[in-house]
């Protein structure tokens, strides 16, 4: 079963908490004892209890509590579970520990104790630097600025001279930062939204929008969050055009920064399992069989350190990333069939991180598991998975997955002999490939050989399949084709029926034959 998607926030708060989370919480509640505090903790303990949010069964627990008054208790509910969760993590995370600070040099402003405020505030700074945190810097600095702007501290003209000249370093530093970041993210929206580069029209315009925010001059660039993003750009921006040694490279790069600065590895944890999850897409998607099992094996011994282990997104993503791997093995090792064994224990890993998984997450799985089931044989089961994603009504996510699925669908169908519906069905899916714009020369060819090759016998089908293949086999290498076999394995699958083969075991001997050159 996959999972539900809640639409409380309330409730999906409290079914995040952990039970250290949930027992700090009501020490911390009771020790104001106050009369609304009691009530909350009614609240707290039946939304808990709820198996889905139900709010009928909430006013009927809380009874005689109405429905406005319910509103108001959820509100002072839910921020008070985020004040006991800022106390009890503030040590942990060194974003807290620096709001922290600059909440403490701020009260002692207030209170005219300006220099025990600058005090903080230097410390504070140092930490900053020592984590990269130059956004807190900015903050920093601005008090720090005010302070010594209106008031005789009897600071060195040195200092008030370093300060200003470190204020524009950071202001030059954020916005180098803030200009990286944006092309990372807008290049990952595109991709969220199309999917990898249709044509080079396509390609064309990434590259002008690539060009036009990426900096002139990259290997000037020496900071950690500049080269973070600027090597997060490049990836997304080779991953779109399916370039995949540059793909490869940068995500690399991308894993060796943390290697370079192994402070920030617990900082910044989030974008180092990012990382990790994009150097795996790396080498599965150029076959590098021996490195994607080493680096494989890497992030599974980081899922157990405490650091991967901190936070509920950490520990979320880590699992979800590599369980995508290990499906994304099975596929490039044509051992579908074994890989079947895994799909419970990854949907009940998703069940159990529902309300932490993304609608496009899900697509993805969904997709990834109906293939270990095409490669197995099991068309029904592919189909049932394909139906997901195909009724899937998140607007804009993932337009080519929506067309590769409707392409394995009619495949399957095609597989399980349901003529009474291919002719229909091949008509609908060729509309609905054209309208998205994703009909390649690939693409062209299978609904070809699809639309008369069911009517054949046996004896007619096999010429026809040695010339669909020698008519496809040549375009493996054509980058703007490349995008049809990432997504599904047909000349693999052709060659299953060329060679009478099941299709596992030609994959599995490819990647046999493969590794033995390598």
């Amino acid at each position: 079963m996959m999972p539900n998607h809640f639409s409380d926030t309330l409730f999906q708060l409290v079914h995040s908490l952990e039970k250290s989370e949930k027992r700090h919480f009501k020490l911390y509640i009771k020790r104001s004892s106050a009369k609304e505090d009691l009530k909350i903790i009614r609240l707290f303990d039946a939304v808990d209890k709820l198996p889905e949010y139900d709010e009928k069964q909430l006013l009927k627990t809380l009874s005689p509590i109405t429905k406005s008054q319910l509103s108001n208790l959820k509100t002072h509910l839910y921020k008070q579970l985020l004040a006991s969760l800022r106390l009890l993590k503030t040590n942990d995370n060194i974003d807290l520990k620096l709001s922290e600070h600059l909440d403490n040099a701020r009260l002692l402003y207030n209170k005219g104790l300006k220099i025990q405020s600058l005090h903080i505030l230097e410390k504070a700074k140092e930490m900053a630097k020592a984590n990269q945190k130059m956004n807190f810097l900015v903050q920093a600095i601005s008090l720090e600025k005010k302070i010594e702007t209106l008031h005789i501290t009897r600071s060195t003209l040195e200092k008030t001279e370093q300060l200003a000249e470190e204020a524009l370093y950071i202001s030059g530093h954020i916005d180098r930062v803030t200009r990286l970041s944006n092309l990372a993210l807008l290049l990952y929206r595109w991709y969220v939204k199309n999917g990898h580069a249709r044509d080079k029209e396509d390609e064309k315009d990434v590259r002008a929008f690539f060009k036009s925010s990426a900096p002139a001059n990259p290997e000037s660039i020496n900071e950690f969050y500049e080269k973070l993003y600027l090597y997060q750009s490049y990836c997304w921006y080779a991953f779109i055009r399916q370039d995949w040694l540059m793909y490869y490279r940068y995500s690399q790069k991308w894993i060796d920064l943390f290697a370079e600065n192994e402070v920030m590895i617990a900082v910044e944890t989030g974008h180092y399992i990012k990382g990790m999850h994009t150097l795996l897409n790396a080498h599965f998607d150029l076959r590098n069989y021996s490195q994607f099992e080493i680096t494989l094996r890497k992030f599974e011994e980081f899922a157990k350190t405490d650091v991967a282990n901190q936070h509920d997104n950490f520990r979320t993503h880590t699992s979800i990333y590599i369980n995508s791997a290990k499906i994304n093995q099975y596929l490039m090792q044509g051992e579908f069939t074994k890989g079947l064994a895994i799909i419970p224990e990854v949907e009940a890993k998703l069940a159990e991180y529902s309300i932490f998984v993304d609608s496009h997450r899900i697509l993805v799985f969904n997709y990834k598991i109906a293939s270990l089931y095409f490669g197995a044989g099991h068309y029904n089961e592919a189909i049932d998975y394909l139906h997901k994603i195909i009724n899937d009504n998140s607007l804009g996510l993932r337009n080519d997955l929506q067309c590769y699925a409707r392409l394995m669908h009619l495949m399957s169908h095609y597989e399980i002999g349901n003529e009474e519906i291919l002719d229909s069905l091949i008509k609908s899916v060729y509309r609905f490939m054209a309208r998205m714009k994703t009909l390649t020369v690939i693409e062209e060819e299978i609904f070809r050989f699809l639309r008369h090759s069911f009517k054949l016998n046996t004896k007619q089908l096999k010429p026809e399949l040695k010339e669909f293949l020698n008519k496809i086999k040549h375009l493996e290498k054509n980058r703007f084709e490349t995008r049809s076999f990432a997504y599904l394995d047909i000349i693999s699958w052709v060659e299953s029926k060329v060679y009478e083969t099941p299709m596992e075991e030609i994959i599995h001997e490819k990647y046999l034959n493969s590794k033995h050159r390598n």
